[in-house]
């Protein structure tokens, strides 16, 4: 609902001759609900040709969705997939290597897991990744 009123404002209020669109699908979100997409404790991207799917299909769709509708109302979006790609990423993030603002109890110390942070991202590193395809879009438009 929220992306089908920011296409149907767009529609009515941008200056398609001067204003160039862009959208970002999602950043994934490790959870740690099974063993691939737990950050902790990663070292290096996933190579197995498996992916962490942190982030439904059915949401990607329906933005892929919206985004073809707002085509077809003449309303260009460049919409920049970065989800899959980030996906593999999952050495790219913080895990328990970061500024904690309360200090950790002895017993939060022995679960890391429980603390590791699968959510911010390391930089440099993916983000910047992000920066350059937004870059490629605007350089090549």
């Amino acid at each position: 609902m929220a992306l089908t009123t920011w296409a149907d404002w767009l529609e009515l209020n941008i200056n398609r001759t001067k204003t160039k669109l862009f959208f970002m699908s999602v950043s994934p979100y490790a959870t740690g609900v099974d063993g691939l997409s737990d950050c902790f404790n990663r070292s290096e991207p996933i190579f197995t040709g498996e992916h962490l799917k942190a982030t439904n299909d059915s949401m990607l769709g329906i933005v892929e969705m919206v985004i073809e509708r707002m085509e077809r109302r003449g309303v260009k979006a460049e919409y920049m997939r970065i989800t899959r790609m980030s996906e593999d990423r999952i050495d790219a993030h913080p895990s328990i290597y970061k500024k904690f603002w309360v200090p950790l109890t002895e017993d939060e110390k022995t679960q890391p897991r429980s603390y590791s942070d699968c959510l911010h991202w390391c930089l440099p590193g993916v983000p910047d990744v992000w920066n350059q395809i937004l870059y490629d879009y605007i350089i090549k438009s």
